[in-house]
């Protein structure tokens, strides 16, 4: 076969299998393992006893192939075995993106993340987390084994992240340029190398 014809097949294989859109109510407890629904952009993730294990993946997201309405509630569990914490998902991502280097990762969606710097410091970034544009606290820290409930919500520009406690906000972020449309559809579960877990992931279109 000549060279230039095999082109097209090689880039084919690499193109991420697209899945339905998400337009009712979705959920998946792991119980059947990661399968075809996500794309994973390197090692760290495996299912056990029926919850996502992430550990060790330095930021290689595992992304959701099924792209978020724009208004949208994501619930899920989380917890960490580590008294490190450093529990992060990806909002809004494009859905194939991950640190190629080992560097300064910048995201491409608003990174979510419990714990973070040795248990210091919570925040919502948005696309870097090193930067400037965040809301973030510094208390309470993750407890190693605790599980904790998520709910995170985002109605027109605005993102409010909830846990445990569903009445009061744990971060609010309003952003006057939302990210949104191409290249900022998809959830991702992301890591550094903390012990960390995910499980009963429900997504509902607000």
């Amino acid at each position: 076969m000549r060279p230039w014809l095999a082109l097209p097949l090689v880039l084919a294989a690499c193109k991420v299998r697209e899945q339905p859109p998400i337009t009712a109510v979705w959920q998946n407890d792991f119980t059947a393992g990661i399968g075809e629904v996500f794309y994973a952009t390197g090692d760290g993730y495996h299912v056990e006893h029926g919850a996502l294990s992430a550990r060790g993946a330095h930021n290689h997201p595992l992304w959701l192939r099924k792209k978020l309405p724009h208004d949208v509630r994501i619930e899920l569990d989380v917890w960490s075995t580590e008294a490190r914490g450093d529990i992060k998902i990806e909002l809004f991502g494009d859905g194939h993106s991950y640190d190629p280097d080992g560097g300064r990762y910048t995201a491409t969606g608003y990174e979510v993340i419990f714990g973070g710097w040795y248990n210091s410091r919570s925040m919502i970034a948005r696309l870097d987390e090193h930067g400037g544009d965040m809301v973030q606290r510094t208390e309470p820290k993750v407890a190693a084994n605790q599980h904790y409930h998520w709910r995170i919500e985002r109605r027109h520009n605005v993102l409010t992240w909830f846990v445990d406690d569903l009445t009061t906000p744990f971060l609010r972020y309003e952003d006057p340029r939302p990210l949104e449309g191409a290249g900022h559809e998809y959830l991702g579960v992301n890591n550094w190398e903390t012990d960390t877990w995910f499980d009963n992931l429900v997504i509902t279109p607000l």
